[in-house]
This record gives C-alpha cells, sequence and structure tokens, in this order.
C-alpha cells in the first residue's frame, strides 16, 4: 500500500514537471529593447525649438513655428503606420478634445510627430485628413500639425521630452509608450498623460495649468486650485489639503458674517 502510494505521488510530480516545462515553452520571450521602451518625466524640460521638421504639405518647418504666446502645445509621438497603439492614443486624444470648447490653433497648439524616418508628408496629410474628419473642426486644420523628419531630429525630440522607443526587427514595428505631453508656450515640459483614455476635464486643466491660467475663466483656476493631478490613475482628482483649506476660509467668513448681522441686530435692538 505504502509503494502504491509512493509511487502516485511520484507520477504526480512527474506530470507537474511536464506541464510546467511546456507552459513555460509556450511563454514567448520579451522583445528585445523593451528595456529601453519607457517614458523618462523631465518636469520643466527644454524642447528643442530649433529642430527642422516637414509638415504634411511637404514644407520644411521648425517645431519653433508652432509654439505662440499663450497657447500652450499637446505633443503626440508615434508613427503614422501603427498597426495600434497610437491609433488608440490619437482616438482617445481626439474624443477628449471633442468635448473641449477650445479649439487647437485658437485656444491651443496641437502636433503630431512620427518617430518613423521612412514616412513623409504624403502619409502625415492621409492621417491630418482622417483625423481632422473624426474630430469634426474644420477650423482645426491650422492648429494640429502632422510632422515628420529624419531620425536624428526625431530621437532629439523625443529625448529632450523623455519618450522613449525602440525597433523590434522581428514584428517589423516600433515599440513605444502610450503618452502624451502638454508643453508651455515657451516649449518646457509642463504635464505628462498616460494610457489610451483622455477625459476633457484632465485635457483641459492641463492646458490651464501649462498656459499659468493665461487661457481658461476664473473657474478653471478655481479647480486648477482644488484639485491636483494623480499620475496613477491618469487624471486630476479632488487635493484634500487644498479643498480643507478652502472649507476653513469658508467656515471663516460665514462665522465673520454671522457675528456681524448679530451684532448689527443688537445696535437695532437697543436704539
Amino acid at each position: 500500500m505504502m509503494q502504491r502510494a509512493m509511487a502516485l505521488v511520484f507520477m504526480i510530480a512527474l506530470l507537474g514537471a511536464a506541464a510546467s516545462s511546456a507552459q513555460e515553452d509556450r511563454i514567448e520571450a520579451a522583445p528585445a529593447g523593451l528595456e529601453a521602451v519607457d517614458v523618462t518625466e523631465r518636469p520643466d524640460a527644454q524642447a528643442p525649438l530649433d529642430l527642422k521638421f516637414v509638415d504634411e504639405d511637404g514644407m520644411e518647418v521648425a517645431l519653433g513655428d508652432f509654439f505662440h504666446p499663450g497657447r500652450p502645445v499637446i505633443l503626440n509621438l508615434g508613427y503614422y503606420s501603427c498597426p495600434m497603439l497610437c491609433g488608440l492614443v490619437l482616438n482617445a486624444m481626439v474624443d477628449g478634445m471633442k468635448e473641449l470648447e477650445w479649439t487647437p490653433g485658437q485656444e491651443f497648439e496641437l502636433i503630431t510627430v512620427s518617430i518613423d524616418a521612412r514616412e513623409g508628408p504624403r502619409l502625415a496629410n492621409l492621417k491630418k485628413d482622417t483625423y481632422l474628419q473624426s474630430y469634426g473642426r474644420p477650423s482645426a486644420r491650422s492648429g494640429w500639425h502632422f510632422l515628420t523628419g529624419t531620425a536624428d531630429q526625431s530621437r532629439a525630440l523625443a529625448d529632450a521630452v523623455g519618450f522613449g522607443y525602440a525597433y523590434n526587427e522581428e514584428r517589423q514595428e516600433w515599440m513605444h509608450p502610450a503618452a502624451l505631453f502638454v508643453l508651455t508656450p515657451e516649449g518646457r515640459v509642463a504635464r505628462y498623460l498616460y494610457g489610451v483614455s483622455f477625459d476633457a476635464q484632465t485635457l483641459r486643466l492641463s492646458l490651464v495649468e501649462a498656459s499659468e491660467g493665461r487661457i481658461g475663466g476664473s473657474m478653471d483656476k478655481v479647480l486648477l486650485f482644488c484639485f491636483q493631478y494623480d499620475s496613477s490613475v491618469g487624471r486630476y482628482g479632488p487635493a484634500a489639503r487644498r479643498l480643507m483649506s478652502v472649507a476653513g476660509y469658508v467656515t471663516v467668513v460665514v462665522l465673520g458674517l454671522w457675528l456681524i448681522q448679530l451684532r448689527r441686530r443688537d445696535r437695532r435692538r437697543k436704539s
């Protein structure tokens, strides 16, 4: 009986080892160079505005041509022939912008830059038409720029803002993170937005913050004071200490007004 039990345990161990080995054989190795694909946050880093690119019309432009006083900039890095991730990021950005009353070319600028040196103005123009049609605001054409350039130019811009990417020869694809960069009118990094979902409030407050209050109304400034960006969820959330401070100030003001009113009543009664 004991020998049968031992044999059964031994058989189960062998089957478990075989299953584990088969599972390991099915696990694909991580693509080479994946460790370089990440965002290294560099708050207040200066984008190289003197870099030269080619726009969707085939004209040579400088990155600084799209930076204007009072207008923050949303920078999007990717490539136009991307099979999935770049489209998800752009679609999410467009969905968020549809809920904003602000439009590229008016309150802010929008720049999409390809990291693939093999892509040119023709493909950039096609992508611009596609996403402008999806956005549904023809006036945004003057404020949304689709650029291409050399490998060195794209790499210099990506390195400046902390956007890591690498090419996978086996898959013939670029590996890159999903992120947007919100820049000040002077070209400095103000905010990193991650993921494939960008709600309207996050976009709006990011732009207000990057413009240092030069766009948006009084309510936007109040919201920016009471809300802070939470990178763990990729959006702005209530700032507990600030809300407590505001509540404290409101309480003091209300009590003060109440005491003043009581004193006035007492004076009226005495008179």
